[in-house]
């Protein structure tokens, strides 16, 4: 049975994250309701960004333009990088408008399961950057998953050499946290990061 275009949008809507079937039919309706004021801008919008979309080969930073405005822009501070796994993690970061300075993007982690090993991953380029006289601190922002320290560990070893401060983001509890709630990670990391009073 051939689907209609209702059922189509249905369907390619369902598979973004966060929307199911049931969410992705309330949105069409929405989008349907609302043709000219959202549908028809929306989609133009798509459009627009598929033909403009770019990976920043500095940073590897989604953008429309390539170096991205991070990497382009004048007020940064180009002694830090910040390394990520995922252009999410640098998103999530540049919401708290509290870095001001440079990042760099992985692609992923380490990980033996998946067989991704560092070749996979955008780890040359950032040891490259990193032996730049100008950079003083790397600060890695990997999660604090079991790949994700393998991989922090892993880059540490590839750049100790280097004349920079390599730093790690604090992991353990989160602001208004209550210790009854955590899990037992959690609390061990943040036991194991303990700082003076």
């Amino acid at each position: 049975m051939q689907k209609n275009d209702i059922e189509t949008l249905i369907h390619f809507l369902s598979k973004l994250p966060g929307l199911g079937k049931r969410s992705a039919r309330r949105a069409v309706l929405h989008l349907i309701k609302n043709k000219q004021s959202l549908m028809l801008p929306l989609v133009e919008s798509m459009a627009n960004a598929s033909e403009s979309i770019r990976i920043c080969s500095s940073c590897g930073n989604i953008d429309s333009i390539d170096p991205c405005g991070i990497c382009t822009d004048a007020k940064r501070i180009s002694e830090q990088i910040c390394v990520v796994e995922e252009v999410s993690d640098l998103w999530a970061i540049e919401r708290s408008n509290i870095f001001k300075g440079t990042y760099h993007v992985l692609g992923g982690t380490l990980s033996a399961v998946d067989g991704r090993g560092p070749e996979d991953l955008n780890i040359d380029k950032l040891i490259q950057k990193a032996g730049n006289e100008n950079v003083s601190e790397v600060i890695l922002a990997t999660n604090a998953t079991v790949d994700g320290q393998t991989t922090a560990h892993y880059i540490t070893q590839r750049i100790k050499h280097l004349e920079v401060n390599i730093s790690q983001i604090a992991h353990g509890i989160p602001i208004g946290g209550e210790l009854d709630y955590l899990d037992d990670g959690t609390l061990g990391a943040a036991l194991n990061s303990r700082r003076p009073f």
